[in-house]
């Protein structure tokens, strides 16, 4: 009778363990399913540097479509991603080419949609979208919400 319970204890305490942690996202509180699609998310930080406030570089995913869109800052910015779990692939970004009347923006851009490119997965944070590279650093950070 004893050898009965602890064969059929074990396996339900590992399988309650793994729908634990399948639930929790591995800790982060967010689970992985959580869509990216939907908010405008807007850009915050490219690297380890913030953007000023102002700035107009934005996107938003669309789950039906397959595609994201957005601006980079001057110039309106498309293309298709690919999501599952936390990685995050997007395809070649296509862009008008309208001229920055403003370098710092200018550039900012061109190293914003040089991230797009770059991103291999994403972390989620209440309001907060990380992009990550494939060693896992922050190559941009964007944001929901209204305020910065």
């Amino acid at each position: 009778m004893r050898s009965f319970a602890r064969r059929t204890a074990l396996p339900a305490i590992a399988s309650a363990a793994l729908l634990l942690t399948a639930l929790t996202g591995c800790g982060s509180g967010i689970s992985l399913d959580e869509p990216i699609e939907g908010p405008v998310w807007r850009l915050v930080q490219l690297g380890d540097e913030p953007i000023a406030p102002g700035g107009d570089a934005q996107l938003q995913f669309d789950r039906n479509s397959g595609r994201v869109s957005g601006s980079g800052g001057c110039n309106r910015v498309t293309g298709s991603f690919t999501r599952a779990g936390v990685s995050l692939k997007l395809g070649q970004m296509a862009a008008t080419r309208m001229a920055c009347a403003d370098p710092v923006r200018g550039a900012n851009e061109a190293q914003f949609l040089s991230a797009l490119q770059n991103t291999a997965s994403y972390r989620l944070a209440p309001g907060r979208l990380a992009l990550l590279d494939g060693s896992g650093r922050t190559v941009a950070l964007l944001s929901s919400g209204t305020t910065r």
